[in-house]
């Protein structure tokens, strides 16, 4: 009997989902980038790079707070979340991994 191989690594796009989701967990009230990093983990410089690019793209919000960056998840963040899980399940449904 043969197991599927389980990737030890995730793709840009499954660390950027996880990313969306910590934050999407984390309610209103945000999180910060260092508990973000120790949830998501990922590196700082990798996290701060995606972060640019997601807060770019409209899909979180950075809100500085004393001097700190808070973090939370737009509607249009939540919207590409759950499309992006419905599609990674309809190519899990093939076989296929995202």
């Amino acid at each position: 009997m043969t197991q599927k191989m389980i990737s030890a690594y995730r793709n840009y796009n499954q660390i950027r989902a996880d990313v969306l989701t910590i934050t999407q967990n984390s309610g209103m009230s945000g999180i910060q980038v260092t508990p973000l990093c120790q949830k998501a983990n990922t590196s700082h410089s990798r996290l701060r790079t995606l972060l640019s690019t997601l807060t770019g793209s409209g899909l979180i919000n950075k809100i500085e707070y004393d001097g700190k960056n808070t973090f939370v998840i737009t509607p249009k963040g939540i919207q590409f979340l759950a499309e992006y899980k419905r599609f990674s399940d309809i190519a899990g449904s093939f076989g296929l991994e995202m």
